[in-house]
């Protein structure tokens, strides 16, 4: 019978507990119980679980019974411990990505002060009560995934390169859905369906559907043809990399294991860097770059050359920005707007080199309007509402942060959500205006590019002037009402 991974770790802390206890070596331990000291250690390092005449020798020379010792309960100053495996808030951790052992996580914790102890049973606790599911580590050992590596995958282009060259594709133009279409139903005996999902009402909202058992990928009739090809990409991406954890749906409805994440994330890669060829575009925008004036113009060129999604695009400039432009202080991203509505939602971000200012900051509070990000919606909504609406729209804007010294210079497309027609989505590129970004990028202090001053959210914003304020800075007031609080306080004190 298998041995859960929390009881091999429970019975490697109590081992070692008693080991400590009676001030035994492993060479000790190893005469009293007749084990080896390699397998001793693989023991108290949660790998290994022994047989039960291994527990017994183990038992009688820790001076216990093999009851106690297999036994889920541990001491009192243990006891945060025995919360935090329940919980599978280690398991739902992808430590191993990073080289972690969640024994080792455990033996620190163990090792470590009482105060410690009520500190890991306070995040369980958070954890319980703000419902934080094994999606949200997920997602942030991903992001974090991917600025560790300044989001480019060498390996990952380097199977793009092979894959093109095996398949005689276009590395000089767009990639039709056509294209990619004939070449699964050929390479790898896909059912194409285009029209595979309106008779499901239910997944109307969905790109995809793939059945694994009769190789069937059922197409969202309403989806145009670059997000037709990103998703035809992807499902190259899934056999030419060899991909077997994986969705079988286009966006997440449940997340079943961090390698499911991961793997979605390397096909999507996959199919940008296919559909968007890297050579090509390094030429494009070094020309790009190279130009005095800012062009919006030249920008959606480049963009319509490799029929790219807005999305799609900037993405593949967080790839390829940093590593052959050396601009590296960057982020992406993502809101989501219900079209007459003055609610945004903060739904994908991405941040390079370290955490810059516009993030998903209390996601309760309402981000600043100031943002191109956000007031771009109400010009795209003007144009829906007037039916003048053709393509993409595409703004630029130098933000300065209240209150400090950082500066970004932000590229933002607003478009219809697609195929949710009742959702707008803005994604923005922001790069922060240093010497290197200078040098790089000539048109980028063009005179008409306005510059204003912005904030993260209005709650936090000190700003007495602003019309586009949406709420009071509440945080700002408690902040005020407190430090005068403390400063009476003081002088009453010192009384």
């Amino acid at each position: 019978m298998a041995v859960d991974q929390n009881t091999k770790i429970i019975f490697g802390l109590k081992v070692k507990q008693l080991r400590k206890q009676y001030d035994l070596s492993f060479q000790e331990l190893k005469d009293l119980s007749g084990l080896s000291v390699s397998y001793l250690n693989e023991i108290e390092k949660g790998k290994k679980y022994p047989r039960q005449n291994k527990i017994d020798a183990l038992a009688a020379a820790l001076n216990t019974t093999s009851e106690e010792l297999v036994s889920p309960q541990l001491s009192k100053n243990l006891m945060p411990l025995a919360e935090l495996l329940e919980s599978n808030f280690l398991q739902e951790l992808p430590l191993d990505l990073f080289g972690i052992e969640a024994a080792k996580v455990v033996e620190i914790i163990a090792n470590a002060p009482t105060k410690v102890g009520a500190f890991i049973s306070s995040l369980v606790e958070i954890s319980r009560k703000y419902e934080l599911r094994q999606q949200h580590f997920y997602f942030s050992a991903l992001r974090s995934y991917q600025e560790m590596h300044n989001n480019f995958f060498e390996e990952i282009e380097d199977e793009v390169s092979v894959f093109t060259k095996e398949n005689r594709l276009s590395t000089s133009s767009s990639i039709s859905s056509e294209t990619l279409m004939r070449l699964l139903q050929r390479k790898y005996k896909y059912k194409i369906e285009q029209d595979g999902l309106s008779d499901y009402e239910e997944l109307k909202s969905l790109r995809s559907v793939f059945i694994p058992k009769r190789k069937r990928l059922l197409l969202n009739y309403d989806l145009n043809d670059s997000q037709k090809a990103f998703v035809l990409g992807k499902e190259m991406a899934f056999n030419h990399l060899k991909l077997k954890d994986r969705l079988y749906t286009s966006t997440f409805l449940k997340v079943k294991s961090f390698d499911q994440v991961l793997n979605n994330f390397k096909a999507a890669y996959f199919s940008n860097a296919l559909l968007i060829n890297k050579e090509g575009l390094i030429a494009d925008l070094n020309n790009f770059f190279k130009l005095n004036r800012w062009n919006s113009m030249a920008l959606f060129a480049i963009m319509d050359k490799y029929q790219a999604s807005p999305e799609m695009f900037l993405h593949r400039l967080t790839n390829l920005i940093p590593q052959y432009f050396g601009i590296e202080d960057l982020f992406f991203l993502r809101f989501n707007n219900k079209p007459g509505s003055k609610k945004y939602y903060l739904t994908k971000e991405l941040h390079l080199n370290r955490q810059h200012r516009p993030h998903g900051n209390e996601i309760d509070q309402h981000y600043c309007r100031r943002w191109v990000s956000i007031w771009l919606f109400d010009n795209l909504q003007k144009l829906q509402e007037t039916n003048r609406y053709v393509k993409p729209v595409i703004e630029v804007q130098r933000s300065k942060y209240l209150g400090s010294e950082d500066e970004y210079f932000c590229i933002t497309i607003a478009s219809p959500g697609h195929p949710t027609p009742d959702t707008n989505i803005s994604v923005t590129i922001g790069f922060y205006i240093n010497e290197k970004l200078k040098e790089t990028i000539r048109f980028w202090d063009d005179d008409n590019i306005p510059s204003r001053w912005v904030n993260v959210t209005c709650e936090r914003c000190p700003a007495v002037d602003c019309e586009e304020r949406a709420v009071t800075a509440s945080f700002i007031e408690r902040s005020n009402k407190m430090k005068s609080m403390e400063d009476t306080l003081k002088s009453v004190l010192e009384r």
